[in-house]
């Protein structure tokens, strides 16, 4: 547009030079040459409009949204559109309690009151994307700031409206997935409404009030305190049945022994043992007489 109308400031002056003085009529000519180029440039850079990847353009004329979309590359259009250009590829909203995490400054993560009535604070992450085909609706009916008036009013709106239908505890651990496709499924609808299409909904962290965690660790130690007594008495049951085994063990080998020992093994025994000592090298001295035989064994 500047350069149309520098163009057009240019011919007229090279249509009035004559009125100046006779030096300037002579540049009438050059100056009217340079208006057309101008005049030119401006009109050809007014109709070609380029749209980058992952974007598409919506055209404005005197304040109507026209329906065509313009697709990424280059489209040729009326010099007197207003073109509004719309990113379609999948973006982010984070509400924070993390300074400088999300798209707000300071404190942003989502208050909410659970169903035993305790105040929950969730950080959460929206990915979406702008329907390509209903960019001149978001245009023309919620405007360019989409992702304050949409995605962050929503998600915030939706996520307190379901909160209240589970308690603190269970939002933490059991039926925190549960909440999520519930919350989901509920955003989802109303981004679909206003051109938007719901990627994924993240969960990135459920804080408890502090009483709440304190006795979720006391519980959970507790367990642990237990188990691990339950873990000693099994090990103390398996000692005991082991040294049972063990006596048990014992008392067969002496029941064992004292029913097969007699008299005829024990000098069977004897009569081994003498024929051992006397094939051994050593000097040594019997003494035979009543009983066994007494033995001696010496060097000398």
């Amino acid at each position: 547009m500047l350069l149309i109308f520098l163009g057009f400031l240019v011919l007229i002056v090279g249509f009035n030079a004559s009125r100046y003085s006779e030096g300037f009529a002579r540049w009438r000519g050059g100056l009217l040459l340079l208006g057309a180029v101008l005049l030119l440039l401006g009109v050809a850079s007014s109709t070609v409009v380029q749209v980058g990847v992952g974007q598409v353009g919506v055209q404005t004329l005197f304040g109507k949204v026209e329906n065509r979309v313009l697709q990424p590359g280059l489209s040729v259009v009326n010099p007197l559109v207003n073109v509004t250009r719309f990113d379609t590829r999948t973006q982010n909203y984070t509400m924070s309690a993390v300074r400088a995490e999300g798209q707000q400054t300071g404190d942003d993560a989502i208050r909410v009151l659970s169903a035993d009535g305790l105040e929950v604070v969730i950080d959460l992450t929206v990915l979406y994307h702008v329907v390509p085909g209903q960019a001149p609706k978001i245009l023309s009916t919620i405007g360019e700031d989409y992702q304050d008036k949409i995605v962050r009013a929503i998600a915030r709106t939706r996520i307190r409206d379901n909160a209240v239908y589970y308690d603190a505890v269970a939002l933490y651990s059991t039926r925190r997935e549960e909440f999520q496709t519930r919350i989901l499924a509920a955003i989802e609808k109303d981004f679909s409404s206003n051109g938007l299409q719901l990627d994924q909904l993240l969960i990135r962290n459920i804080q408890l009030p502090e009483s709440v965690k304190r006795s979720i660790e006391s519980k959970i130690s507790a367990e642990q305190d237990a188990q691990k007594m339950q873990f000693v008495v099994q090990k103390e049951k398996q000692e005991a049945e082991r040294k049972r085994v063990e006596a048990q063990g014992i008392a067969d080998y002496q029941r064992i022994v004292n029913t097969e020992l007699s008299d005829k093994l024990l000098q069977y025994e004897s009569i081994k043992a003498q024929q051992a000592i006397a094939t051994s090298p050593n000097a040594k001295v019997i003494i035979m007489g009543k009983g066994s035989p007494q033995v001696l064994i010496g060097d000398k």
